[in-house]
């Protein structure tokens, strides 16, 4: 699960406010990220379909689910997760 989520690459997309919109309601509706619903559409659209990212978008999930008292976790959150993915794997090494 680690290398799916090490494997990603950041991208940055800009959305007009009404896709923003639709964009947001949709992955509420769903009860995933914006992110994990964008890949998902991405997936669709390209036909790779059997390429899924289940383990990353598991891990993806947590984000936003609880404080953690970083003030930049909204911006930051995939520097914040492999950071204590790689820490877990320290530990356990």
């Amino acid at each position: 699960m680690l290398a799916a989520v090490g494997d990603m690459k950041r991208t940055q997309v800009y959305l007009d406010p009404l896709e923003h919109e639709a964009l947001k309601r949709r992955a509420a509706e769903e009860g995933v990220s914006m992110s994990q619903l964008l890949r998902r559409l991405v997936r669709q659209q390209l036909g790779l379909r059997g390429a899924t990212r289940a383990g990353a978008d598991r891990l993806m999930r947590l984000v936003g689910i609880g404080a953690s008292g970083w003030p930049d976790v909204s911006e930051r959150h995939d520097d914040h997760l492999a950071e204590a993915l790689g820490r877990e794997v320290e530990e356990e090494t």
